[in-house]
């Protein structure tokens, strides 16, 4: 058999099952879920058992947002054909990444900062700390 008659196999050799998860397929992700819940409505074992079998399968997690997001970005990068709009986007996009960076650094000078502030404070603490006790040792001599 070649795979294509492999692939194509009549409905009259399947059986119940394979001819309800066929249907099911073709009707898509929200038959999947109305069917799992209905089986946990009518009885809960049955709800239960296609819920494990939609995550055994992965039919619950077969279209992720990231596709769609992936596929989204990759159509604002395509042309428009308007080559000024083109351009504007561009310099728009080139504009906000430089602006994303130079806040970014802006961000990283002042943790630096606080981070800086924050030693300075602990270590004048320390020095006080030390001396009070040095002065504390010397009355007491």
């Amino acid at each position: 058999m070649t795979p294509v008659a492999t692939a194509a196999q009549d409905s009259s050799h399947m059986g119940w099952f394979s001819r309800s998860e066929a249907w099911l397929d073709s009707k898509g992700k929200g038959a999947w879920i109305a069917a799992m819940v209905l089986g946990f409505v009518f009885f809960w074992p049955v709800g239960l058992a296609l819920l494990f079998y939609m995550i055994w399968s992965k039919r619950m997690f077969n279209k992720s947002c990231g596709y769609k997001k992936s596929k989204r970005r990759m159509h604002v990068m395509q042309s428009t054909g308007n080559t000024a709009f083109d351009a504007y986007r561009d310099e728009t996009i080139r504009r906000l990444e430089d602006e994303q960076a130079s806040f970014e650094g802006f961000l990283e000078r002042l943790r630096e900062a606080k981070d800086k502030s924050e030693f300075d404070q602990f270590m004048d603490e320390r020095a006080k700390k030390a001396s009070d006790e040095r002065a504390e040792t010397k009355e007491d001599a």
